[in-house]
C-alpha cells in the first residue's frame, strides 16, 4: 500500500501540470471557438447535409469546433492587421461611438479597454505588478495597480488593485490597498499573467519578493 500511495502520488505531481496547461488551452481555445460558432455551425451543416456521403464529416462537433478556432484566429489576425491602419482606426472609431451611445455597453467597453491598456504598460510606471495580502494577511496574491487616489479625511495614498483569477485572469477582485502594504516587483505583464495562467507553474525565477523588505 505504500508503494501504491508513493506511486500515485508521483504520478500525480507528473501529470499535474500537464493537466493544468490541458485545463488552460481548452478554455482559451473553446472560448475562442464560440467566437465563430453561431456562424461557422449553421454552414458547415448544410454543407454536411447537401453531400452526406463527401461532407458529412463537416457535421462532426469537434470539427466544427476546430473550424470555429481557426475562424476566430483569422479573424484576430485581420484585426490586428487592420488595427493600425487609417481604415481600421476608422472602423474603430465608429463602433466606439456606436457603443458611446449604449449606457451599460459604454460601461463594460470603457473598463475593458483600460484595463487592456494598463496590462500592456511596463513596470515602474504607476500601473505595475504589485503583492498584497489578499484574501487575508499572511497570504499573497498577484494584483495589478490600475491608478492611485488619496483618502479623504487622512490624505493616505491609496491604489486601485485588480486581482486577477487563475486560469481566467477576465474574473477577479478590485481591492482598495493603502500603498504602504503593497510589495513592489519587477515582474513585466506578461510574466505576470504567464505566472497566473500556469497557476504558478511558470515563474519569471525563483525568489519572489513575498516580505516588503521594510517589514521585520
Amino acid at each position: 500500500m505504500r508503494k501504491l500511495q508513493k506511486y500515485f502520488l508521483s504520478g500525480l505531481l507528473t501529470l499535474l501540470p500537464i493537466w493544468l496547461v490541458w485545463i488552460v488551452f481548452k478554455f482559451v481555445f473553446g472560448m475562442l471557438s464560440d467566437v465563430s460558432r453561431p456562424a461557422i455551425e449553421p454552414l458547415t451543416s448544410r454543407l454536411a447535409a447537401s453531400d452526406p456521403a463527401v461532407l458529412g464529416w463537416l457535421a462532426a462537433p469537434w470539427v466544427q469546433t476546430a473550424i470555429g478556432l481557426v475562424a476566430t484566429i483569422l479573424l484576430i489576425l485581420i484585426v490586428g492587421a487592420l488595427g493600425p491602419r487609417v481604415v481600421g482606426q476608422r472602423l474603430l472609431n465608429g463602433f466606439e461611438a456606436l457603443i458611446a451611445r449604449i449606457p451599460l455597453a459604454k460601461s463594460v467597453y470603457s473598463s475593458a479597454r483600460q484595463l487592456l491598456d494598463m496590462m500592456q504598460t511596463k513596470p515602474g510606471s504607476s500601473q505595475r505588478v504589485v503583492l498584497l495580502d489578499f484574501p487575508h494577511p499572511g497570504i499573497k496574491a498577484v494584483g495589478f495597480v490600475t491608478r492611485s487616489f488619496h483618502d479623504e479625511a487622512t490624505g493616505r495614498e491609496l491604489a486601485a488593485v485588480y486581482v486577477p483569477t487563475t486560469p481566467n485572469p477576465t474574473g477577479g477582485y478590485l481591492e482598495l490597498v493603502p500603498v504602504e502594504l503593497l510589495t513592489p516587483t519587477d515582474w513585466s505583464v506578461d510574466q505576470a499573467m504567464t505566472f497566473i495562467l500556469s497557476g504558478g507553474a511558470v515563474s519569471p525565477n525563483d525568489r519572489i519578493p513575498f516580505q516588503r523588505q521594510d517589514t521585520p
